[in-house]
């Protein structure tokens, strides 16, 4: 098998996504910590594999990705045939899987990455939080759960019986959303909780918190 390098950051949402799927399909991989308090992220090396000097950037032999979702998409194809099965052969369920991959990156991943700035990444930095922004996006999000909710009632996983990829791209922002007050966006609606303990309990996610203390120990 070709070596396959993932370049990031542990704490990053894009780096953890692509972490996610390598660890559900069982593969081995490289590491490649990206010091990005540091500003490696803007400089060659990585540079040359990711021109807009974002995290993560990816390697499977000759290959070179960067963009989490693109990488994942890659992953879950190239290894269909390792560990959990996050695609469907079946053109209905697949296009049901593909649907709820557009809900994620265009309806919930918004508000929700933009509820982690505020109330996860700014403190970090010592900057204060926008009470407006996070009342907004709270609104924008709550409104998109409530069609989850639905959904989830007359199903286990969002795109059906089984957990898959679109699953998977929600696990980085619930992570860090469930640390803080719009944790109860999530737990005031019964399936929507449901859903959020089942998936951010697989072995796979916890492989991928396990990488976080890389950070300090560099």
């Amino acid at each position: 098998m070709a070596t396959i390098r993932l370049h990031g950051n542990p704490f990053s949402t894009a780096t953890m996504r692509a972490a996610a799927s390598l660890h559900e399909k069982q593969l081995e991989f490289e590491f490649v910590l990206i010091d990005m308090k540091n500003g490696e992220h803007k400089k060659e090396p990585f540079i040359s594999l990711n021109p807009f000097g974002q995290v993560p950037a990816f390697e499977d032999g000759d290959l070179k990705l960067f963009e989490s979702r693109a990488i994942t998409q890659y992953i879950v194809h190239e290894y269909a045939d390792k560990g959990t099965q996050l695609i469907s052969k079946e053109s209905k369920k697949m296009a049901k899987l593909r649907l709820w991959l557009e809900v994620e990156s265009q309806h919930y991943d918004q508000p929700a990455s933009k509820l982690v700035w505020e109330l996860m990444v700014k403190p970090m930095y010592g900057l204060p939080t926008d009470p407006a922004a996070v009342e907004e996006n709270e609104g924008k999000l709550g409104t998109v759960l409530d069609f989850y909710e639905k959904t989830l009632s007359q199903s286990k996983y969002v795109a059906g019986e089984c957990f898959t990829l679109a699953d998977l791209h929600h696990l980085p922002t619930i992570h860090y959303l469930m640390k803080t007050q719009s944790k109860k966006l999530f737990e005031s609606r019964p399936h929507v909780g449901a859903w959020v303990a089942d998936i951010t309990a697989r072995t796979a996610w916890s492989k991928v918190l396990a990488m976080q203390p890389l950070l300090s120990s560099k």
